[in-house]
């Protein structure tokens, strides 16, 4: 078993420096040298063969249920280096993301039924849990680091208002946020702009938070939030936004997805959709993501995006990619959940916290160094509704800071 283990490890890890020590208290050094070294000890034989015979899975797990431990570093340090491979997979491991691949159309495919559930699983946690790294707004969405040394909350806010440049919003505006979080966008939006907003999320916890918001600032008039899919709501939008919500979508749900913001969108109306994606083509989603995180979940490919607009009628004016914004972000939540990482043991247990750990650490390498970052198309449903130029961006955010700077917004959860 030990020559097995090193010699793959061994043909995988070509970068970097990381040192094992098996169950059976042999070491071993794989990598290249550089960098800075990391160690890692395997507690048990078991560990050892379910990590070659399904990697993407079981390395998650044995963090999971400490059967694989980090001596030297942490976690992150571990997963800087396994992740910054030339291979992203390992090759011995190619034949279940093939079959990963072929199946996920089942895996994906998120009837109103088990999206409700897939949102429960995630987004229905303890509310405390989130308020222990996310910023004061419970952003749950790729900040927006547009000045070196920005803070998580102003990266956050420079989302929204970024965001809300591109929609072009003005006062009395029918705005739509599908995938409305804990309502801060939705509130920024009527608060700002004096737009009128519906918010529709799956998640009940969610919903009630952000209708308990609204009812803080006293926005019930102008910001509601609903418990409804998107393929129900009715009416006419002026405006459409979602963020961080399409990736729940699912690869064979797309095209309804955007037929339905088609039909939802007025004729002169601007719609952004903010979402996760892949720079390097169609792929599938981690199989530990799939089972522990987000069941029914799918980070897509731009390629795979933009056929499913062009057949719903939407025209494309703009898209944007964020590249590290989300690195950056992670690594925020990171080491804020890890400041207050005994809480989450207290809410939860200790395989919770190792499992959240393994998540956030997970996510910002692959975005750090592999092939994820964030984009945001930006569409109409006919020419001349937006200017011919990205000159409008700049203009419209410089506008919201000053009415960000009379308001002060710094919008909480009741009883915060």
């Amino acid at each position: 078993m030990d020559r097995l283990l090193r010699y793959f490890l061994g043909q995988f890890i070509r970068r970097g420096s990381m040192t094992f020590t098996a169950a059976s208290g042999a070491r071993f050094t794989c990598g290249d040298g550089t960098g800075r070294p990391v160690e890692a000890r395997f507690l048990s034989e078991r560990t050892q063969r379910r990590i070659l015979l399904n990697p993407e899975l079981a390395l998650g797990e044995a963090y999971m249920d400490g059967t694989f431990v980090v001596e030297n570093g942490s976690i992150a340090d571990a997963l800087e280096i396994l992740l910054d491979q030339p291979d992203m997979v390992p090759r011995w491991a190619g034949l279940q993301w093939w079959l990963r691949y072929f199946g996920r159309h089942i895996g994906q495919f998120n009837w109103r039924g088990r999206a409700r559930d897939n949102v429960a699983h995630h987004y229905d946690l303890d509310g405390r849990l989130y308020s222990l790294f996310l910023d004061a707004d419970r952003q749950y969405s790729c900040a927006y680091f547009d000045a070196p040394d920005t803070t998580l909350d102003d990266a956050q806010l420079a989302k929204k208002r970024h965001l809300a440049a591109k929609l072009l919003m003005g006062p009395g505006n029918r705005v739509l946020d599908i995938g409305s979080g804990w309502g801060g966008l939705g509130l920024y939006l009527a608060e700002m702009t004096g737009a009128d907003v519906t918010g529709i999320t799956l998640s009940t916890e969610q919903l009630q938070a952000a209708n308990a918001r609204a009812e803080e600032k006293r926005l019930t008039g102008s910001a509601r939030f609903l418990l409804s899919d998107y393929r129900d709501i009715p009416g006419q939008f002026d405006r459409i936004v979602s963020v961080g919500m399409f990736e729940h979508v699912g690869v064979g749900f797309y095209e309804k997805f955007f037929r339905r913001c088609a039909e939802l969108l007025s004729d002169d109306g601007v719609m952004v959709l903010h979402s996760i994606g892949r720079s390097t083509g169609p792929d599938v989603t981690s199989p530990w993501i799939t089972k522990y995180i987000f069941p029914g979940g799918y980070i897509p490919a731009v390629s795979e995006v933009l056929p499913a607009i062009e057949r719903a009628g939407l025209l494309v004016c703009d898209i944007e990619i964020l590249r590290l914004h989300y690195a950056e972000t992670l690594k925020a939540w990171r080491e804020r959940f890890m400041a207050r990482r005994e809480e989450a043991v207290r809410l939860y247990d200790e395989r919770f916290a190792r499992m959240w750990e393994f998540y956030l650490a997970g996510s910002e390498m692959s975005f750090r160094k592999q092939n994820l970052m964030n984009f945001q198309i930006q569409l109409t449903k006919r020419q001349g509704v937006v200017p011919i130029t990205r000159d409008y961006i700049a203009r419209e955010e410089a506008k919201l800071r000053g009415i960000e700077s009379r308001k002060q917004p710094r919008l909480q959860l009741a009883g915060e």
